[in-house]
């Protein structure tokens, strides 16, 4: 199936990449064939080279380079933090109308058969800036609570650690609905016994600018919302569960 390419030229591509594809093949996922750079290699009839990368269940504006120089030269932008990214996501509760979340993030232990833990001495500084732009109190039941609430949250991350979004939330108490790793497995089953057993991590991509490395023009790149997400927005405005 064909990516939505949102900017293409001589050296660079960006498109809308759907949730559930990942960027490139990794070792951690050898049985899996599809993903974005093999699409565009086949959808341009050329090679690109990822610059960034977005989780699996992620959705949004995702950056290729055509050629190498450029890839080079984005990449220093993104090491610089002279992008700017801004991300939509659902989050459990109701959160403060904007806040800062400056918690640095270390690794993880990911060792099969041992609880995860954080491993001393890898910690980053990371520090995220969110705004409310909305905020839903529905008539689903969770826990012990007779109704759900949530919030649709504005986040700008400064940098881009390894799941920053979805771990910063998980450290304010609002993990991001459909994390099946660091969210609320309540809300999670809650939402898929009264909207859809296809509920994914509801984190999306929305913008990203940067300035071409060629042209130096600055680039302000939008992707609107996939349609489960635009969905399930409509769902919780109009209250409309099963």
């Amino acid at each position: 199936m064909s990516l939505e390419i949102l900017h293409i030229d001589d050296d660079l591509v960006v498109v809308n990449k759907p949730s559930g594809l990942l960027v490139h093949r990794t070792d951690l996922a050898k049985h899996e064939q599809d993903a974005v750079v093999q699409r565009l290699n086949e959808q341009l009839g050329r090679w690109v080279y990822p610059i960034h990368r977005l989780d699996r269940a992620t959705s949004g504006v995702l950056v290729m380079a055509l050629n190498e120089t450029v890839c080079r030269r984005l990449g220093e932008q993104f090491m610089a933090r002279t992008t700017d990214k801004n991300y939509l996501a659902i989050v459990r509760g109701h959160t403060q109308p904007e806040g800062v979340i400056d918690y640095p993030l270390a690794k993880l232990n990911e060792e099969k058969g041992r609880a995860r833990f954080k491993i001393e001495g890898t910690e980053k500084e990371a520090i995220s800036h969110f705004s409310t732009l909305e905020t839903f109190q529905i008539p689903v039941p969770v826990s012990r609570y007779e109704q759900m609430r949530l919030s649709l949250v504005s986040v700008k991350p400064e940098q881009g650690r390894t799941h920053q979004i979805r771990r910063h939330f998980k450290h304010i108490f609002h993990p991001l609905l459909g994390d099946t790793r660091y969210g609320c497995r309540h809300h999670n089953q809650a939402m898929r016994d009264h909207w859809s057993e296809n509920l994914r991590l509801m984190l999306h991509a929305e913008n990203l600018s940067f300035t071409h490395p060629v042209s130096q023009e600055r680039l302000n790149i939008s992707a609107s919302l996939p349609e489960d997400m635009s969905t399930l927005l409509h769902t919780l405005r109009t209250q409309t569960f099963d």
